[in-house]
């Protein structure tokens, strides 16, 4: 399925070609991927949920086998694999790469973020500090050195305006970091000899907001201390920090002041991560689910032998839900991907489009995959709501895609006033354009009912702009997924038919977020 939505999305043959790949070779790499994820990476993702991670002597301690499942990662190439060899990567297309990480995500996802930020982390070094990244990125690439989002603080979370964390000039040009700084993954752990942390720290005044932040990279050499991992719903095995920064030694990134902006490359890089996660545990809750049903047996003629549960149609119904969300989870992160390279490569409009969709990846790839744990746990019945079978720790583990990297409501205000009104509609008609282009009937419905829903909220009083946001999120969903639903159909067995399910509904989903913006603007 992931190869035949990658292959299916526009821009990608001609990103695989100017890598010099073809699609045998694609397919090896995604199976050598599949591989490690089976026999790799879901062993440590069963092991970590029982064991957590835990603090010792000021030290956090990773569950058994992640150590070594960590340096498995690194010499198959995969931590900085979309990275330029010089940085010691493979240069891999990220549209392949995040087709790979999504069986990765599906095996053991709380113990795939340390490597995620330490990606993300490395390309905002080769971007804003090539000199850094000359030193960091191939350390990171072979395992010994991870990095890390450095930015929440007690009373500054998405209000990043309020951080306290100070930074002051030394004398040789370094700076000293204090402050505390909390919700950072990976902040501490024992798989790599060095982290680095990506600090936002103050070097103007708490009244600048955010123009006084400045961005900084503090390796954990000196001055830095665990005060303690948080308890949690799910991601037992992703240890989220609450670190003290007594005078660390950080180096500047870029200009003081500047730290938000410098971010931003990490940041968007994070918000793909935490779509293609969603997509991952997607697919792994559909599959689930199905070999379950295959295997179950249960009812029947009381004068025969129990069938396998998928032979009921309400159980084909609900996997044919599964699939249809993980089918359109997949379209999506390949479209924003594919999107995302393109404007690395210079393509203006696809930097644009890119930013467009990312919102609704970031949302609906994580909603999609809380949905599919749930559905996942309805298919097996007691025995998902167990811990026998992994369905119940993807719905713990699932929860907190729609919070970190920026909360829904925080996308939904993004989505409308940044993405859409801000910016005179550009990415929204680069996606009317590929629609209309399409000719798809039940797509260009709904596309147009997103055009005249932007109509009705254009000029009006922003406090009502805000509490239409939501909804307005969701009505971008529903016409983003009937334009991939539709190619889905395209694509004919059992794509089609996922992508069928999908629009029988969407219309009226529709009609609910139309319901919610005119509440909004009421």
């Amino acid at each position: 399925m992931i190869l035949d939505i990658l292959n299916a999305t526009p821009g990608w043959a001609a990103q695989r070609d100017a890598a010099g790949l073809d699609e045998m070779a694609v397919a090896q790499i995604m199976e050598e991927a599949t591989k490690l994820a089976e026999e790799v990476l879901k062993p440590v993702g069963d092991t970590a949920d029982a064991q957590h991670c835990r603090v010792e002597n000021g030290r956090v301690i990773t569950p058994e086998g992640y150590k070594e499942a960590y340096q498995t990662l690194a010499e198959n190439g995969w931590i900085l694999a979309d990275m330029d060899p010089d940085f010691g990567g493979m240069g891999l297309p990220i549209p392949l790469v995040l087709a790979a990480n999504m069986p990765f995500e599906g095996a053991a996802q709380p113990f795939l973020m340390a490597s995620g930020s330490s990606r993300a982390g490395s390309h905002l070094l080769a971007e804003r500090a090539p000199e850094l990244a000359a030193e960091w990125c191939p350390k990171v690439a072979e395992g010994a050195w991870t990095i890390t989002i450095c930015i929440s603080e007690p009373d500054a979370g998405s209000d990043v305006g309020r951080i306290r964390t100070k930074a002051t000039l030394n004398d040789d040009g370094s700076y000293a970091i204090s402050g505390t700084k909390c919700w950072i993954s990976f902040g501490d752990h024992d798989m790599a000899a060095r982290i680095g942390h990506l600090c936002l720290a103050r070097t103007g005044t708490l009244e600048e907001g955010t123009r006084g932040l400045s961005l900084f990279l503090v390796p954990n050499d000196e001055g830095i201390f665990v005060e303690r991992i948080e308890e949690k719903l799910g991601l037992a095995g992703s240890p989220t920090c609450v670190l003290r920064f007594e005078g660390a030694k950080g180096t500047l990134i870029g200009e003081p002041g500047r730290g938000l902006s410098q971010l931003f490359t990490m940041i968007e890089l994070m918000r793909l991560q935490v779509g293609g996660q969603g997509a991952g545990l997607a697919q792994e809750c559909a599959r689930l689910a199905r070999s379950y049903a295959q295997d179950r047996k249960q009812g029947g003629s009381p004068k025969a032998s129990p069938v396998p549960i998928i032979q009921h149609p309400d159980v084909q119904r609900q996997l044919l839900a599964l699939d249809a969300q993980a089918a359109i989870a997949t379209a999506l992160m390949f479209e924003a991907s594919v999107s995302v390279q393109a404007g690395k490569a210079g393509d203006a409009d696809m930097t644009t489009y890119a930013a467009f969709l990312l919102p609704l990846a970031k949302t609906f790839c994580g909603e999609g995959a809380s949905e599919s744990a749930s559905g996942a746990i309805q298919v097996l019945g007691g025995a998902g709501y167990t811990r026998e079978w992994p369905a119940e720790r993807y719905y713990r583990d699932a929860r907190i895609l729609t919070i970190y990297e920026g909360t829904t409501g925080m996308q939904g205000q993004d989505f409308l006033i940044r993405r859409v009104l801000n910016d005179e509609r550009k990415g929204l008609k680069l996606f009317a354009d590929r629609v209309r282009a399409s000719e798809a009937g039940v797509a260009l419905r709904v596309l147009e009912r997103l055009e005249a829903l932007t109509d009705q909220i254009d000029g009006q009083d922003m406090s009502k702009v805000m509490a239409a946001a939501d909804g307005y999120l969701r009505a971008g969903w529903c016409a983003v997924s009937a334009y991939l639903a539709e190619r889905l159909v395209a694509q004919g067995g059992d794509l089609a038919e996922a992508g069928r399910f999908w629009l029988a509904t969407v219309e009226a989903r529709m009609g609910v977020a139309e319901a919610q913006v005119a509440y909004g603007l009421s």
